[in-house]
C-alpha cells in the first residue's frame, strides 16, 4: 500500500513533452532534491545518489507507450 501517490495526466506537444523530461533530468543531477512539476504545484522529493531505472517500451494495438520509471528506497529503508 503506498504512502503518497500522485498521478497527473495531459496531452503534450512533442515539444513540451522534451522540456518537460529536460527539466526533471536536470534537477536530478543538480542535487539530491528535486522539484517535480505536478499540474499547478511542485513536490520537492529527495533522490539519493543511486536509483534503479526501468524504460520500457510496449506497442500495443494503435497505442505506442514509452514508460521511464526511477525508483529508490524510501527515506530510512535499506534497498
Amino acid at each position: 500500500m503506498s504512502i503518497l501517490e500522485v498521478t497527473r495526466e495531459e496531452l503534450l506537444t512533442r515539444e513540451e513533452a522534451a522540456h518537460r523530461l529536460s527539466t526533471l533530468a536536470a534537477a536530478l543531477s543538480d542535487g539530491e532534491k528535486v522539484l517535480v512539476p505536478l499540474g499547478g504545484s511542485n513536490v520537492k522529493v529527495n533522490v539519493p545518489e543511486h536509483v534503479r531505472c526501468e524504460i520500457e517500451l510496449e506497442v500495443d494495438g494503435d497505442e505506442v507507450e514509452l514508460e521511464v520509471e526511477l525508483k529508490w528506497p524510501a527515506p530510512g529503508h535499506q534497498d
